[in-house]
């Protein structure tokens, strides 16, 4: 059993930066690909980085290549999400989901997941 809990969230200017974790409490959790997804206001929810088991495999969304780094540390059973030079549509609430099969961006691929935390990028 997967159980994703994310943290790091909050409120950044412009510019700005943040690091959100994902952490999960089971034991299974180096065999699992893990992703993280966004959802805006009135948006739906989409796809912005994803990690192997490894973390040697790294995906991201053309939106926040080269701003956003994922990392995973399986020791502490954490994913973190590093995130550069914020801007405001980078506002949303992002969650991590656990993906135990082949890489994917799609959300129905993904077989559990956290319950979000909240980013807000101020102009």
């Amino acid at each position: 059993q997967v159980q994703l809990e994310e943290s790091g969230g909050g409120l950044v200017q412009a510019g700005g930066s943040l690091r959100l974790s994902c952490a999960d409490s089971g034991r299974t959790f180096s065999n699992y690909r893990i992703a993280w997804f966004r959802q805006a206001p009135g948006k739906e929810r989409d796809f912005v980085a994803e990690i192997s088991w490894n973390g040697v495999r790294t995906y991201y969304a053309d939106s926040v290549k080269g701003r956003f780094t994922i990392s995973r540390d399986n020791a502490k059973n954490t994913v973190y999400l590093q995130m550069n030079s914020l801007k405001p549509e980078d506002t949303a609430v992002y969650y991590c989901a656990a993906n135990r099969d082949g890489p994917s961006t799609a959300e129905n691929h993904m077989d559990y997941w956290g319950k979000g935390t909240l980013v807000t990028v101020s102009s």
